[in-house]
């Protein structure tokens, strides 16, 4: 959290900050979850809510992470 704010919003702000850290390594939401329980002490729970929030307000943007995360996966972008 930050130094001297303490605010529910503001823990689920940084949280949301965190996520899209995640975001930028392509994690999934179970990865995602486990490096902020290991790195950050944030409950795997309080991530997968927050996570989920996320999807629900940006849709698009998540199903298209999805299928590209699937193609990564799946090698068709492996170099």
């Amino acid at each position: 959290m930050a130094i001297g704010d303490h605010s529910p919003a503001s823990y689920i702000r940084l949280v949301q900050h965190l996520i899209e850290r995640c975001l930028l390594f392509e994690m999934s939401m179970e990865e995602c979850a486990e490096a902020l329980a290991k790195h950050a002490d944030i409950k795997p729970a309080v991530t997968s809510t927050v996570w989920k929030e996320l999807e629900k307000e940006n849709k698009e943007f998540f199903e298209a992470y999805g299928r590209r995360r699937a193609r990564g996966v799946n090698g068709v972008n492996a170099e």
